[in-house]
């Protein structure tokens, strides 16, 4: 028996929309990887980028369970000292809306240029609209 190995430029890469208007956002997020990284494709290699293209739609409606939205907090850093701000999940929806869907997939990709390169592919919008039409995505629910 040979191993199946595919070399990344001749892969089939296809293109998905998921609407996140009221699921949670891990399970979105869970499923928006496991198509970037490719793990649904019977060839699939975890040093390769041979995962598909994702489109993830309203990202702003996501919800948490429990009180995670008011208890999540978000940090980030200016370099200053004392520079450290801390931001709960509430304002930080109303500030960047699509900045949680996409700290929750970063957060899931491998560290490292792969895992920059497969971010890439991930493309996370706060309307229902999106501009890649073209590429005629399927839709997952």
């Amino acid at each position: 028996m040979e191993t199946i190995f595919v070399k990344p430029h001749e892969a089939p890469r296809k293109w998905y929309v998921i609407d996140a208007e009221g699921k949670r956002l891990g399970h979105v997020a869970v499923k928006a990887v496991k198509l970037l990284r490719g793990k649904h494709k019977p060839f699939y290699t975890p040093h390769q980028e041979i995962g598909d293209y994702v489109i993830i739609v309203n990202a702003d409606k996501i919800e948490l369970s429990g009180n995670k939205s008011q208890q999540k907090i978000y940090y980030r850093h200016s370099g200053y000292p004392g520079g450290l701000t801390a931001e709960n999940f509430l304002d930080m929806i109303k500030r960047k809306p699509t900045f949680p869907m996409e700290a929750a997939v970063k957060g899931m990709l491998p560290k490292g240029p792969l895992g920059r390169q497969l971010f890439r592919n991930c493309k996370v919008y706060a309307g229902p609209t999106h501009p890649h039409g073209a590429q005629q995505p399927e839709s997952i629910d």
